[in-house]
């Protein structure tokens, strides 16, 4: 009876093999049958293009505070001149100064205490100011901007309330790669399709219907997508991926 276990189960497992290679069988003969009765075959092709940003965006923002308007106004004006000349001693030459956004710091303040110990009256008073301007710096030498983020710390130690974005990475040249890339992702899509028509016994014709998928720059080796399509600042080396699917006409 033991024996015999066994030897079911192997025969079990040879039939459930059996009939998964006829349904393969079946299915791949079906896609060749579709071919040969088909006018037109679609298939997906793709592209893909590791690039290098060739241009950096870097934002500073400086704080000041002080109890009067004026006095705030000054300290900013001061450490302006000392952003100014960081900028400079790093080789930055394109920069500019955004506009001073001026916050009033308010306090409350509790009056009028009552016979039985309780406040009856609360005001609220202005008891300083905060202002706040940023700096925006762009590059096309990539490293000095990534320089320039680290080494930002040198304002913090002068006395500055200095804070940085994350550096933006950019390649301005991604129009003209699209272009080219469309048309790679088309010769891709083709050879594909010559493929699965000649397995049908059929002959490509002329392009029918292309519809361009969306673009994706997404940081070097990455596999993330979106159904939008991506465009990564975070990263200097990049990959554009380009998609077409092709519909293409048979003989």
């Amino acid at each position: 009876m033991n024996n015999s276990r066994p030897h079911l189960l192997g025969m079990l497992a040879g039939l459930f093999l059996a009939a998964g290679l006829v349904c393969s069988s079946i299915m791949a003969t079906t896609a060749w049958v579709k071919i040969k009765n088909s006018q037109f075959v679609t298939v997906k092709g793709s592209a893909r293009k590791n690039v290098t940003s060739d241009l950096a965006i870097w934002t500073g923002n400086f704080t000041t505070e002080a109890e009067t308007l004026l006095d705030a106004q000054h300290c900013l004006h001061e450490d302006r001149a000392k952003v100014e000349q960081f900028l400079k001693a790093a080789g930055m030459t394109n920069y500019a100064f955004t506009s001073i956004t001026i916050q009033e710091m308010r306090a409350r303040f509790e009056y009028a205490v009552n016979t039985n110990g309780q406040r009856s009256m609360s005001q609220e008073k202005t008891v300083g100011y905060k202002l706040k301007q940023s700096v925006v710096a762009r590059s096309g030498q990539v490293d000095r901007i990534e320089h320039l983020d680290s080494d930002s710390t040198a304002l913090v130690e002068q006395g500055v309330m200095f804070t940085t974005d994350k550096p933006k990475f950019i390649y301005t040249r991604a129009g003209e790669a699209k272009i080219e890339m469309l048309a790679e992702a088309t010769k891709d899509a083709r050879i594909r399709a010559e493929q699965i028509s000649r397995q049908g016994g059929r002959s490509l014709a002329r392009l029918h219907r292309a519809d361009m998928g969306v673009f994706q720059i997404t940081p070097l080796n990455s596999a993330e997508t979106s159904w939008e399509g991506m465009n990564d600042t975070s990263y200097v080396e990049k990959t554009i991926t380009a998609v077409v699917t092709a519909t293409f006409a048979l003989n």
